[in-house]
């Protein structure tokens, strides 16, 4: 009986091992890397069209409207008039506009300088979870090094975990603020 124990026990250790090889000798699966050659720039009036498609398509998928317009162009067109308003920032991909973000100031008392503030971030939706936005990120940071900033802030919506997941791993911290506003309608 105790060699047909010892045989049972050696068939159930080999059927494990079966298995094990099984899971550890899976063929992994191998996804094609794309690489992609991206240059960020400051934005130029030229760029007020491709900047102005994207504000729309972030309006419409984030909080379903659509923007009149007429204001969205007079609005991105405000910041190329007036450089207090802000400076856009593009990424582009062999020659076509791939990405866009707005970099507006907040004058810090407390610092005597300005913080920067992500706004209008779109990343085509093709080129997303591709390291696009960290580029644009570290850009902006190094910018904002250059120029004696005392930091970088941007608000993003309580549902997004992806862009929070995202800003983490850049090293941006969550506050203890909530963002309150009164909008006219």
């Amino acid at each position: 009986m105790k060699g047909r124990l010892r045989d049972v026990e050696e068939l159930k250790r080999i059927d494990k091992l079966k298995i094990q090889t099984k899971t550890a000798y899976r063929k992994p699966q191998t996804k094609l890397l794309k690489i992609i050659m991206i240059n960020i720039r400051k934005a130029t009036p030229a760029d007020a069209s491709a900047i102005i498609d994207f504000q729309q398509k972030m309006a419409w998928e984030t909080e379903h409207i659509t923007l009149v317009p007429e204001i969205i162009d007079k609005g991105v067109k405000a910041v190329f008039n007036d450089s207090s308003h802000g400076q856009y920032w593009m990424a582009e991909e062999k020659g076509n506009i791939v990405a866009s973000l707005l970099i507006t100031y907040e004058w810090s008392d407390w610092r005597n300088c300005n913080v920067w503030w992500f706004q209008s971030v779109y990343v085509l939706p093709e080129f997303r979870r591709t390291g696009i936005f960290r580029l644009m990120y570290m850009h902006i940071k190094n910018e904002a090094d250059k120029e004696s900033v005392a930091g970088l802030r941007l608000y993003v919506e309580t549902n997004n975990s992806v862009a929070q997941h995202t800003y983490e791993a850049l090293g941006m911290k969550s506050l203890h603020y909530k963002m309150f506003e009164w909008m006219k309608e």
